[in-house]
């Protein structure tokens, strides 16, 4: 055996067996520097050396080299001079008669390695048979894969003849030949650690002419938790075996289950070929495929930049739709939606399909646009994987812009069938609010109504009911509502009370904040529907947006707030107007819902020369930036004039109250957080913007404070508090708690 080839043996058995014993690794060494047939057999039984007695076939690991065992100890090599032993070829011509060519090549590997003076027949059908049949015979079975039949022939032969004695070349090779079919049954029944043992056991297995036995035992230390030990053994078939077809399926098969670094080691080894190519290079587009699909699962799962170059260029140049639906929802997954949208549009551009819909319709909704993100999903509504979900997503956000957008009749009915069949509460109580907001509150009522049919306890739809009935003068219906929700909501409870401009803006805040934007994945969930005090759900009236005369809310005012005109409903360049009467058009357009242009008429009255007229136009303008959502401007505008205490405390809390809001609806919990602690010292903290501050401590998972805030509000038996203090138990729970 040559030196470098021991010298790798023993490196390999060193590393697979774990050889941590000194003794035992200096007695390798000397192995390797005196290469003696005694030292040799030693390295063999070094799986022996490093385990405890009688637990051999437990902790020993697969020595992968080439055995090479020397002349001189097979006793079936007949010399007939010092250097020129007879070899048995008499298996060649066996393989070579069945066509078994990978066989044949084996056999003339494995003499070669025995006899290095050995010169393979030109013709293997030409070697003449053996003089004994008997043993002819048996080879033949042999040559067949017939083992049993083997045994038997020579168990029958021995009993003939008790002095005969079968060639150790062929109970070596018959025992080899047994050990690999029971190690093949084992891999195919996922008995791993089986496997390991005996190729630990037959090391003869473990060479490059039996390259799927090393595949198995390279599968099975991965399936057993040893990772490394499988990377070696593929790195060893990389660095020892030459075909090229093997090398290739060596990497496949390793990709499959090693992670990404561990690729890398391997496609490393690669050759450079004739061409100027890498020898793995057409295995790369593949690799990078999988990896990123890997990743698709999993988004704590990152891929090396290179992988993802790699597949974009291959998405652009061979144009597969399954290629960009992958970068889609790779990119998708780790947040970066202006390029998963890029991708899911190619993939949706290339072919239509219910994941690249999907993919589209989420980045769609991620960048509001909800009317595309509408119209591509439709198609594919019903399709599984959330599909639905996704599509009420949609509609419900398309629902809840503000201001509302104009829907074409056709797309507002289908929206509102697909409701009505998925009996989906969110959407139902976005189509009630889209219905106020065109002024059609009667419609508005029965959305309300239908989504607390199929969610009892919604009670956003209930308080949008609420101030429906308030809005038409439905007392009846505005009291039933409050006596349902009576201890459950305080806002529900407070609708029709006298309120000043501030908290009128506020209100109209709230309604906004009642409209929630539904999550980027949604799923969709079925309501436990209680059969007591159900509220029966009918069909809806579809909502007409061509009807544009705007809703009139029925509300009590404080005697200070100026009067209201009507006569605001064309449109006048209020530069044209006089003070008072830009004053007048400011509160009239106010009541419309038309905050940005009563704030252009508030700026004309700010001219004025009585001061009682400035300082309404500059409380009005004030209050027409809140319900804007503009807080800076609303603060700027207060100052504008000078007005009385009671209004600027009035201004601040209203001001203080929109900005955290706004902080916490761009998840900014910190500033939301700050802002609201400036507002306490303005006095008594309000019980919704107390839940809006215990769900900011929640997202900075200060679960603590959190839970202090949701406490107080569940032992006033506030709904939200109870609610918010359930996430709290449920964010800490042991296991759960990240």
């Amino acid at each position: 055996m040559k030196l470098s080839h021991l010298a790798l043996s023993v490196a390999l058995a060193a590393a697979f067996v774990g050889v941590r014993d000194s003794a035992i690794f200096d007695r390798l060494v000397d192995v390797v520097k005196g290469g003696t047939a005694a030292d040799e057999a030693a390295s063999f039984e070094l799986a022996s050396l490093t385990a405890p007695a009688g637990k051999m076939s437990r902790y020993a690991a697969p020595n992968f080299r080439e055995v090479v065992p020397t002349p001189a100890t097979l006793p079936d090599a007949i010399t007939t001079s010092a250097t020129d032993p007879v070899v048995d070829e008499s298996a060649l011509r066996y393989f070579a008669s069945r066509g078994d060519t990978v066989r044949l090549q084996a056999e003339i590997s494995r003499l070669k390695a025995l006899y290095p003076n050995w010169v393979p027949p030109k013709d293997p059908l030409a070697v003449p048979q053996n003089a004994d049949t008997a043993l002819e015979d048996m080879w033949k079975l042999y040559s067949e894969a017939r083992y049993a039949e083997v045994r038997k022939a020579i168990a029958e032969r021995q009993a003939k003849e008790p002095t005969w004695k079968p060639p150790a070349d062929l109970m070596e090779r018959l025992n080899v030949a047994e050990a690999r079919l029971r190690l093949i049954n084992a891999s195919d029944l996922k008995q791993y650690e089986a496997v390991v043992t005996l190729g630990s056991e037959t090391p003869s297995l473990l060479t490059c002419s039996e390259v799927d036995v090393l595949w198995r035992v390279a599968e099975a230390f991965f399936r057993t938790d040893r990772a490394q030990r499988a990377t070696d053994a593929y790195n060893y078939i990389l660095n020892n075996c030459t075909n090229t077809a093997e090398r290739l399926a060596t990497v496949q098969k390793a990709s499959a289950i090693l992670p990404a670094p561990a690729i890398e080691e391997l496609l490393a080894k690669g050759k450079v070929l004739d061409n100027g190519a890498g020898e793995f290079d057409s295995l790369r587009d593949d690799l990078a495929r999988r990896f990123i699909a890997d990743a698709n699962t999993d988004e704590k799962k990152s891929v090396p930049a290179a992988y993802v170059e790699r597949l974009e260029k291959a998405a652009e140049t061979g144009g597969l739709a399954s290629d960009a639906l992958l970068l889609g929802w790779y990119h998708y997954l780790h947040k970066n939606m202006p390029s998963a949208e890029q991708w899911f549009q190619r993939a949706h551009d290339k072919e239509d399909t219910a994941s690249a819909s999907q993919g589209l319709a989420l980045t769609l909704i991620e960048r509001k646009d909800f009317l595309n993100a509408e119209d591509t999903m439709y198609r594919w509504r019903d399709a599984p994987n959330e599909a639905k979900a996704v599509y009420l997503a949609a509609t419900a956000n398309l629902l809840a812009v503000e201001p509302p957008l104009p829907i074409k009749v056709d797309v507002l009915q289908r929206i509102a069938a697909e409701v009505i069949k998925s009996r989906d509460p969110a959407t139902a109580q976005q189509f009630g609010w889209y219905a106020r907001a065109l002024g059609q509150p009667q419609t508005a009522i029965q959305w309300f109504r239908t989504a607390l049919g199929w969610k009892l306890d919604d009670e956003p739809s209930a308080y949008g009911l609420a101030v429906t009935y308030q809005q038409i003068g439905d007392k009846a219906g505005l009291a039933q509502i409050q006596r349902l929700w009576a201890g459950r909501s305080e806002r529900i409870a407070r609708v029709g009370e006298v309120e000043t401009e501030a908290e009128r803006a506020l209100r109209l805040r709230q309604e906004r904040m009642a409209r929630p934007v539904v999550a980027e994945q949604p799923v969709v969930q079925k309501q436990q529907i209680e059969p007591q005090r159900r509220v029966v759900a009918e069909e809806p009236a579809y909502i007409d947006y061509r009807r544009e005369e705007p809703r009139r809310t029925v509300r009590v005012t404080q005697e200070a707030a100026p009067a209201r005109r009507n006569g605001c409903k064309t449109t006048v360049d209020p530069r044209t107007l006089n003070p008072n009467t830009a004053l007048s058009r400011g509160w009239c357009l106010m009541d419309l819902n038309r905050p940005l242009e009563a704030a252009e008429a508030f700026e004309v009255a700010l001219l004025g020369a009585n001061a009682k007229t400035r300082e309404d136009a500059a409380y009005g303008q004030s209050l027409a930036y809140l319900r804007a959502g503009l807080s800076s401007k609303a603060a700027i505008s207060a100052a504008k004039s000078p007005m009385s205490q009671e209004r600027v405390v009035e201004l601040q809390r209203a001001i203080l109250a929109n900005k955290a809001i706004s902080a916490f609806d761009d998840d900014r919990p910190r500033e939301a957080i700050l802002v609201l602690d400036q507002l306490k010292q303005l006095g008594p903290e309000r019980t919704d913007l107390m839940v809006l501050k215990g769900y900011s401590y929640l997202k900075l998972k200060r679960y603590g404070d959190a839970k202090k805030i949701f406490e107080a509000l569940a032992a006033t038996g506030n709904t939200d508090g109870l609610s918010g203090l359930a996430t709290v138990n449920e964010a800490t729970r042991p296991g759960k708690r990240d």
